[in-house]
């Protein structure tokens, strides 16, 4: 398909639920004013690990969001897609069905699924004898999320849950992408939603040996791991055509999208993938490296990913490359939702025309020699941004989004 050929594609809607609150506003307030949303572990029974420290969603009440017939069916992960979606549809201006019928797609990304539901069925099963819940299955499936979006927004186009790991929501928002500009859909609700500070992925996580007890700081010198973190974010994805037809107002254009695998090992990152992975998503827009302006980085603050990162940033832009942040710090690194929550942001830098900070900077590292915008916000043009997720098993995604 050339170039002439394609349709383009424009997000009138996001909504988010993450470490900072419910809504996407609240989550850019807290990117762009630098403030850690990460907290004391909480967890319903006592945790014996050594990371004490989690992005868990704060005082989020279920009950004021979602109906009570459709909360049994609910694991938190779906919840939060839930709570999400219905944000973004009311910013894109839709109600009820409206959006919905056969034209319409659902793609959400999920690193686990209902991790909550396994984790309690498990502990009741092993730990206390009791049965599993009749729904236990309909509430832990990974495709549960885009499943139950479908079925409230009245969406009968494809539909499907994709688990990549950490690029889970980058890839369901890419590929939705795919779809709308292929002309297998007219609009799509896609993004990403994790729900696995639990007992039992917190330890998993520990013996990974990749969390900080502390602070997360990508990039910096003496940076020693990520924080993990919660939350959900959606998108509405129309054609351009589309959304003009309805007289809605783009908050971007999703310009491009770029995927690869390193296939390479199934933790540590390789430099060509990721590179590779950059160059395509800018194929995919019809720019050139020089055209970017802001980079929201995977930046998990491990000390590996990070090298290997910032090497794949220099291959792809040389020696100008662009200003770069990661808010993981901030949010926590949410899993399958991570590449929906920094899509929020980067939509919000672009539009603002401010580069959210990497807060806990202490120096830089020579083996990263990236423009990390330390600690404080960054007032600059903007009129071209990526967003980058890296995920274990060497699975890449990068989005381009530009300005209407």
């Amino acid at each position: 398909m050339t170039d002439q050929s394609r349709r383009r594609v424009v997000i009138t809607g996001m909504g988010a639920v993450s470490a900072a609150g419910v809504g996407a506003g609240v989550l850019w307030a807290a990117a762009k004013g630098g403030v850690s949303c990460v907290r004391p572990l909480n967890l319903a029974r006592p945790y014996p690990g050594r990371i004490k420290i989690a992005a868990q969603i704060p005082d989020f009440d279920p009950t004021a969001h979602i109906e009570a017939e459709l909360l049994p069916y609910c694991d938190e992960f779906t919840q939060y897609s839930i709570v999400s979606a219905d944000e973004a549809m009311r910013q894109a201006g839709f109600s009820g069905k409206d959006a919905g019928g056969p034209r319409t797609a659902v793609v959400i990304g999920t690193g686990i699924g209902g991790a909550h539901t396994i984790d309690n069925t498990s502990y009741r099963e092993y730990a206390e004898g009791i049965r599993p819940d009749t729904l236990s299955v309909p509430r832990l499936i990974p495709s549960a999320a885009p499943t139950t979006l479908g079925m409230r927004y009245g969406a009968k186009g494809p539909t499907f849950a994709l688990a990549s790991a950490c690029s889970s929501a980058t890839q369901a928002i890419g590929e939705a992408f795919e779809m709308l500009r292929a002309g297998r859909a007219d609009r799509a609700i896609a993004g990403g939603a994790e729900a696995c500070v639990t007992n039992g992925s917190m330890r998993a996580w520990e013996a990974l040996r990749v969390l900080t007890p502390e602070l997360c700081r990508p990039f910096s010198n003496k940076r020693n791991g990520m924080t993990l973190g919660e939350g959900s974010a959606i998108f509405i994805l129309e054609t351009l055509d589309s959304a003009k037809a309805r007289g809605a107002a783009p908050l971007c254009e999703l310009a491009g999208y770029g995927t690869t695998s390193d296939a390479f090992d199934p933790l540590r990152a390789d430099v060509e993938g990721p590179a590779r992975c950059m160059r395509m998503a800018l194929e995919s827009a019809g720019l050139e490296p020089s055209a970017v302006d802001y980079l929201n980085a995977h930046g998990t603050a491990t000390y590996a990913n990070d090298i290997t990162e910032s090497e794949a940033m220099r291959l792809v832009f040389g020696d100008r490359t662009p200003p770069v942040s990661s808010t993981k710090p901030i949010h926590g690194h949410a899993l399958g939702a991570s590449g929906g929550l920094e899509l929020t942001v980067t939509i919000n830098a672009l539009r603002e025309e401010i580069a959210p900070p990497t807060i806990n900077f202490i120096e830089p590292d020579p083996k990263c020699p990236v423009d990390a915008i330390p600690n404080e916000a960054r007032k600059m043009p903007i009129g071209v941004a990526l967003s980058n997720s890296f995920a274990f098993g060497g699975i890449n995604g990068t989005l381009v989004v530009r300005s209407v």
